[in-house]
């Protein structure tokens, strides 16, 4: 854990900065930074120290690349979501678009199985998502709406 502690201190300034430039919003540089710090945790035992700042920068810039991808995705989805809204949806007695306890990409995957039909593959095909990440999503948007289910019920 020493260890760990050193070069935590020694990188977490750099790495910050770093994500801040790459993101541009502070929050999200802060996440990234929890992130590539835990990941330097879990790995610490096969990475050579010599290589980290080279290493902490690395993975700073790939959590980065998927903030942007999920960025991209949910923009994408969140301008196109009329052309599916044409088939009607009584989730909840309103409409599935105008739960604002979803994210855009939540949204999208429970239009795409649930009213369109599709199974997990073939909306990871369609969004560019893997199947694990649809897996995700659509677990994480139904826990929502049984939250809100149990809430208007009572």
């Amino acid at each position: 854990m020493d260890e760990f502690e050193k070069l935590y201190h020694a990188y977490v300034d750099a790495v910050f900065r770093y994500s801040v430039h790459c993101v541009g919003r502070r929050e999200i540089a802060e996440e990234i930074t929890s992130d590539v710090f835990l990941a330097l945790y879990q790995n610490l035992e096969r990475i050579d120290v010599r290589q980290l700042p080279a290493w902490l920068y690395t993975v700073a810039r790939n959590r980065a690349m998927d903030y942007w991808r999920r960025q991209a995705l949910e923009e994408r989805y969140a301008a196109t979501p009329a052309a599916m809204a044409a088939q009607p949806d009584s989730l909840l007695g309103g409409s599935l678009f105008d739960n604002h306890a979803l994210n855009p990409v939540h949204r999208v995957c429970l239009v795409l199985r649930y009213i369109q039909g599709m199974n997990r593959a073939e909306i990871a095909r369609y969004t560019g998502l893997s199947e694990l990440q649809i897996k995700g999503h659509l677990q994480y948007a139904r826990q929502i709406l049984r939250k809100q289910i149990r809430q208007g019920s009572k």
